[in-house]
């Protein structure tokens, strides 16, 4: 009877000691397994969203009792958008540019896109969605524009800094989500640079004097910008901005407006749909309007972690 019962308490005391270690042998599985584990990647701050463009037309006739004329036409283009965001900084820049020229039978090379627009805005957080900020802005063209349709013939109305925009200012901005920004610059300076001598006379884009290169102002500077998804592949880009000049006939409000209809056809493919209008009482006292369509080759980059990532308003896939 003793034998058998330590037999027993040999057993029972082998079965605890087993369960016993292969406890422990688990538990230092499980440390050398998490010790190991691959850290998170550091959270990227930059994000950069930006479309490269190469927009073509094209007509050609032969025998066609109907008339025309033969031409070839291109638009390059680029938008990028580079944001910086960490804690309570936001930094955004934006670069636009765009040149395009048409070829037509009779009547020679025309340039029909001509745009340079750069800007910067750094805020700092003050709420969810507001932020105090300050930035800048230019703006110009790279060639020379022409009276009568951009005829190379007629007169030089325009050319590189000639005019040339920039805005340097301070105030708010509203950023609730991705797709809508509003900023408000009570204070902000605007000035006006004609650098071409054939340009640099009274009246013209403001000039005060024959010579003058440079008219200051000083005022209300507002901008805004609002991306609408219509439908899949579909989207639309409004940008709108308004200047009030402090200093000189506050009501002579100068505006403008952009929008960009891009239809995607493919990864590679798309089409532009473009307007732009604008009333400047310094240009020209009436309202200007540019209008362009075309279809061509789009390449997109899309590339970092934006605000919307960790929000209920994301709608763009991080690559």
């Amino acid at each position: 009877m003793k034998k058998l019962t330590l037999v027993i308490l040999a057993l029972a005391f082998g079965n605890a000691f087993a369960q016993e270690n292969e406890t422990v042998t688990d538990s230092v599985a499980a440390v050398v397994e998490e010790k190991v584990a691959e850290p998170e990647p550091p959270k990227k701050n930059w994000s950069i969203e930006g479309q490269n463009t190469l927009m073509l037309n094209q007509a050609a006739f032969s025998n066609w009792v109907g008339g025309g004329a033969n031409n070839l036409g291109w638009l390059v283009g680029v938008n990028y958008n580079f944001t910086y965001q960490k804690d309570k900084d936001l930094w955004e820049n934006n670069i636009i540019l765009g040149y395009g020229r048409n070829n037509t039978q009779g009547l020679g090379n025309r340039k029909t896109q001509d745009n340079i627009n750069i800007s910067t805005n750094y805020g700092r957080a003050i709420s969810q969605s507001w932020y105090v900020s300050a930035g800048a802005s230019f703006l110009s063209q790279f060639d020379n524009g022409y009276a009568d349709g951009n005829n190379p013939s007629a007169a030089k109305i325009s050319s590189f800094m000639a005019p040339g925009y920039l805005n340097i200012g301070a105030g708010f901005t509203y950023k609730p989500n991705e797709d809508f920004t509003l900023t408000l610059r009570p204070a902000n300076a605007r000035m006006t640079f004609v650098l071409d001598k054939d340009l640099q006379y009274k009246g013209n884009y403001g000039l005060k004097n024959d010579g003058d290169s440079i008219l200051f102002q000083f005022g209300f500077y507002a901008d805004a910008s609002y991306k609408v998804k219509l439908m899949e592949n579909i989207h639309l880009t409004n940008k709108a901005w308004l200047f009030s000049n402090y200093l000189d006939h506050p009501e002579r409000i100068a505006m403008g407006y952009s929008g960009i209809l891009n239809l995607k056809i493919n990864k590679y493919i798309s089409s532009n749909i473009t307007l732009d209008l604008v009333y400047d009482h310094n240009q020209i006292r009436k309202t200007q309007l540019k209008q362009t369509l075309g279809l061509g080759f789009a390449y997109n980059i899309s590339n970092g972690v934006k605000k919307a990532d960790t929000s209920r308003n994301a709608d763009w896939k991080q690559n």
